[in-house]
């Protein structure tokens, strides 16, 4: 009789699995690590390159096309373009659970192109993972994508940051889609809105994500619906990554 091969030791260790915007790289967002999650194992990504029609047909980085900006709920979704993404991340999920990584230990964080493909991602993942947190980001399928949702994925906690200043992606598609995972999904989602920041990454919001998650956003259950709001973030503050198009980095 053929014998089993041994299952993997399981890793105590968190994985975070970092997805970067549009025409930026995974080796240029690797810098976020020194922000916060001390100690866990990160992975950085780099989208393939593709024409970007926002962009009027410029070759860069992109997990899908964007057709138009700014992002609004109302955008053209190219559904299909989103979901060829998606499995590549899930490919790299259950890699990470395949060698031994528990699910509840397994966090998806993007910031713009790369929050969107975050949410389809966790939404689209068989089993409940650690949590999500997303940056300046945007729900890339419509209303009909509710079906596909599986009950073990609506158990993932979600954390939704976003900057009133945001012109790119504005702040309404944040509230979009945090009522779209709190009203139609009844996910655990917390919606925090940073006064004065724009489309980008700092590391306050690292510093804050961490706090979520040790706070029991992260693999327990969390109010849905709270909604914080910062006033006056200092500006002083450097940004850890460019943000998305033609943004320069900062």
């Amino acid at each position: 009789m053929e014998e089993e091969p041994p299952l993997a030791e399981p890793r105590s260790q968190r994985f975070v699995l970092w997805l970067h915007g549009l025409g930026d790289s995974g080796r240029a967002n690797e810098p976020v690590a020194g922000y916060a999650f001390a100690g866990a194992r990160w992975a950085f990504p780099t989208a393939p390159t593709a024409p970007v029609t926002c962009n009027r047909g410029m070759l860069m980085p992109s997990w899908f096309d964007i057709h138009d900006t700014p992002i609004t709920s109302k955008s053209v979704r190219g559904e299909a373009d989103v979901l060829r993404a998606v499995e590549r991340v899930h490919a790299m999920i259950d890699q990470e659970i395949s060698a031994g990584t528990r699910p509840e230990d397994v966090f998806v964080f993007g910031l713009s192109q790369g929050c969107a493909l975050s949410i389809a991602s966790v939404l689209l993942y068989p089993r409940a993972l650690g949590g999500c947190a997303v940056f300046s980001g945007f729900l890339p399928f419509g209303a009909s994508f509710t079906s596909r949702v599986t009950a073990e994925a609506k158990k993932t906690p979600v954390l939704w940051v976003h900057g009133r200043a945001d012109f790119l992606v504005p702040i309404e598609a944040g509230k979009d889609g945090t009522k779209f995972l709190q009203g139609r999904l009844g996910m655990s989602c917390e919606f925090k809105v940073y006064d004065g920041l724009g489309h980008e990454l700092a590391p306050y919001e690292l510093q804050y994500c961490e706090r979520w998650a040790a706070g029991g956003g992260g693999g327990s259950n969390h109010d849905q619906g709270t909604r914080s709001v910062d006033r006056g973030v200092p500006r002083s503050r450097r940004s850890c990554s460019c943000g998305f198009g033609f943004l320069s980095r900062s």
